[in-house]
């Protein structure tokens, strides 16, 4: 009887044992994760100033031409602006006159359709001192692509006509 009772011992401490290390739990670590909120803008949000007149001309000339205005060309630009009562069309027609001008620094159609992700790049940080978003790059990339009549030309009068380009 010592036996069987020896046995039913052994049996329930090896059964007390694997139970005990089949089912003991290991503690895991609980992470609390805190969201911290954020305010997304667009990526040219931060340009809320307009740029004076003097300015615009600066940069404006500078991105066409590569080279700084003399004071001379600054005066002639600044008085045909101030001449003409709306702003906007007084721009647009400046940079008009700039951009018929033999002296413009401006890439190649061939250099543009042979790597347009380039092309998109450099426009964008020459005019808007920024890369241009996926999207951005994504939509003006296919918009090259799907139009053959596009050239370098059209590209930079509309940035340089832009909304974001009045503004720093």
């Amino acid at each position: 009887m010592n036996m069987l009772t020896s046995d039913k011992i052994a049996i329930l401490v090896l059964m007390i044992f694997s139970l005990q290390i089949f089912s003991s739990c290991t503690v895991e670590d609980n992470y609390i994760y805190e969201i911290k909120e954020q305010t997304i803008l667009p990526v040219n949000s931060e340009k809320d100033k307009d740029k004076s007149n003097v300015q615009y001309i600066s940069i404006l000339y500078t991105n066409l031409f590569r080279k700084a205005m003399s004071p001379n060309d600054m005066l002639d630009a600044l008085r045909a602006i101030e001449s003409i009562g709306d702003k906007q069309i007084a721009f647009d027609i400046l940079v008009s006159k700039y951009m018929n001008s033999d002296e413009v620094v401006l890439p190649t159609e061939e250099e543009m359709r042979e790597d347009p992700e380039k092309f998109i790049r450099d426009t964008y940080k020459r005019f808007f001192v920024r890369q241009p978003t996926q999207a951005e790059l994504t939509w003006m990339i296919n918009y090259i692509n799907s139009r053959p009549e596009v050239n370098p030309e059209h590209f930079y009068f509309a940035f340089a006509t832009s909304n974001e380009h009045f503004h720093y």
